[in-house]
């Protein structure tokens, strides 16, 4: 994954920012489904990471049947792998990716007293890992930084 400088000036949410999912998806030649929209819906709605059976709890609310927890497994899957949603992985659980047509490494602040995860980019401290795994004859696929500790609510 090549990564660049980049800036965000607005964070898109709600009809657009699954509108700009759809398209990232659509384009990399899958399907925007009921189901995915739902799942992605789901996931965009929590305001912190969300886990499998999260999501397929607000799902099932939401369609107003049972939904499985690997289905939705499946789909967090595709949505990470097209850059739609990003893993916590010390916590097993997916946040939305506000900006999926833009390609960069994962840092992650994660509070441990309330959960809350902050989503970072810093493509000087990115590039630097990758450096580092290389200069050991390692390559980097997908970098994950995460820094636990306390955000600034629980401080």
């Amino acid at each position: 994954m090549a990564v660049t400088a980049h800036h965000h000036h607005r964070e898109p949410s709600g009809v657009q920012l699954a509108t700009v999912a759809q398209a990232t998806l659509e384009r990399s030649g899958e399907q925007w489904t009921p189901m995915r929209a739902s799942i992605f819906g789901a996931l965009a709605a929590f305001d912190r990471p969300a886990s499998a059976y999260d999501i397929a709890e607000a799902v099932s609310k939401i369609e107003g049947r049972r939904v499985a927890a690997n289905s939705v497994y499946r789909i967090l899957d595709l949505f990470v792998g097209t850059n739609l949603a990003r893993r916590v992985e010390s916590a097993n659980a997916y946040i939305v990716n506000a900006h999926p047509d833009c390609l960069h490494d994962c840092i992650f602040l994660v509070c441990d007293h309330c959960g809350q995860t902050v989503h970072i980019d810093d493509d000087r401290i990115a590039g630097t890992v990758r450096r580092a795994a290389q200069a050991t004859g390692f390559l980097p696929e997908r970098p994950v930084i995460e820094v636990r500790g306390k955000c600034a609510d629980c401080n």
